[in-house]
């Protein structure tokens, strides 16, 4: 799926705390610039609590210097709360992609003209033996919807960034994710 014709990019992934949502946000960040050769900027915000409040990441991805690092529009939304999904949804480009966390986002059914998928990330994660990986299954998921990042580069800055003794998981869990991503963008394409 294209996102949009012009080559600025803006995603933002939110959850909560201790579901690796800023680890999210430089991953993505580094596999477009460091593995695709593209500019990048992440920016990222904390609650008040280190684990269980509110976190997001911001990632601005552009052919040129990104010349302003916040995310106003994103053309992207990854949630892996309700509450951030509740904070953030309003902000999505005009037909914008939305990927929520099936079981723990509950969509409020007013989101206009975004794209939605579901990707039931956790219950994946769990299956792989690490409900800790969902964020990962989540970045998997949204290079198996979209074009905006290469399978490549997204593995390659996931397995760059995890602890050794996790590389298996996460490469798992990548590649779990892109399947399931593109499973649900081809069934999508097909209905429509």
């Amino acid at each position: 799926m294209q996102i949009s014709d012009d080559n600025r990019r803006e995603i933002r992934v939110a959850g909560f705390g201790g579901q690796g949502i800023v680890l999210s946000a430089v991953i993505l960040g580094k596999a477009a610039s460091i593995y695709m050769g593209k500019k990048a900027a992440v920016m990222q915000s904390y609650g008040p609590e280190s684990r269980g409040g509110a976190c997001s990441g911001a990632i601005v991805i552009d052919e040129e210097t990104v010349d302003y690092p916040y995310a106003t529009r994103p053309d992207v939304l990854l949630f892996l709360s309700q509450e951030a999904y509740a904070k953030y949804r309003k902000t999505l480009k005009k037909g914008g992609l939305m990927i929520v966390e099936e079981d723990l986002v509950e969509l409020a059914g007013d989101d206009g003209d975004a794209i939605i998928y579901k990707v039931p990330a956790t219950r994946m994660a769990e299956n792989l033996g690490k409900k800790i990986v969902a964020n990962i299954i989540m970045l998997g998921a949204l290079v198996g919807i979209s074009d905006i990042i290469t399978f490549s580069a997204i593995k390659q800055s996931v397995l760059s960034m995890v602890p050794p003794k996790t590389l298996k998981i996460n490469q798992e869990a990548v590649e779990q994710g892109y399947e399931y991503g593109n499973k649900i963008k081809k069934a999508v394409e097909v209905s429509t």
